[in-house]
């Protein structure tokens, strides 16, 4: 039997390698994809490895094409086929060079790295995902929503959030059914690690173009 070959990205630290961990306790084996701290990937992926299940770290910025293609190539040559992937790698006002502000006081750079990290990272990872599950007519893709798209949180939040659901609704579409496309809002971050993996599971065949909202009503 093939094994599941899922790549998680933004998987060092919090949500990502909770998902890692709970991946692997479902068979998958895991490309732990990151953007700086090689030093929490080894761990997210020693927590791997410790559940029997096969690990590899690639470093990559998913804003750039030529970084998700490697870590594609990587995870294809290292460990098979890729059958998931979990968009996780997220860019929130921590990671930015200012403080939290409305979008009057952002500073346009910092503007477009959160664009850059929370839409077209999703984006490119979800193309080339696309282009090696669409000829074997299978795969599952989860995005991983900060959270919800309300009128309360800052204009780039907003923005990013409902336009990452406006890609899971609309690219379920475009490569359903055999694919599955569905999305989590963040909420406390095993629940989130459990309802990916649910997710990712024969026991949601028939889930495609869904947002598991975890936010607490919030």
């Amino acid at each position: 039997m093939k094994r599941l070959v899922t790549v998680v990205t933004g998987a060092g630290t919090g949500t990502g390698a909770a998902t890692c961990r709970r991946l692997a306790e479902e068979g998958h084996d895991v490309v732990v994809g990151y953007a700086e701290d090689a030093d929490a990937a080894e761990e997210a992926a020693e927590g791997v490895r410790r559940s029997g299940a096969r690990a590899l770290c690639v470093r990559a910025d998913t804003s750039v094409s030529a970084d998700v293609e490697r870590l594609f190539t990587s995870a294809e040559k290292q460990l098979g086929p890729v059958t998931g992937l979990v968009n996780n790698g997220l860019l929130n006002d921590a990671g930015l060079s200012g403080p939290s502000a409305g979008l009057a006081d952002t500073d346009p750079a910092d503007l477009r790295r959160f664009v850059e990290a929370n839409l077209l990272g999703p984006l490119l990872c979800s193309r080339r995902a696309a282009r090696v599950m669409t000829p074997r007519g299978n795969g599952v893709i989860v995005n991983v929503i900060p959270c919800a798209a309300t009128p309360d949180a800052p204009a780039h939040h907003t923005m990013t959030n409902a336009a990452v659901e406006a890609l899971t609704l609309t690219l379920a579409e475009e490569v359903g059914p055999g694919i599955r496309v569905n999305a989590v809002e963040q909420g406390k971050t095993e629940e989130v690690a459990a309802a990916i993996a649910w997710l990712m599971s024969p026991d949601a065949s028939y889930v495609r173009g869904t947002v598991i909202r975890g936010t607490g009503g919030r």
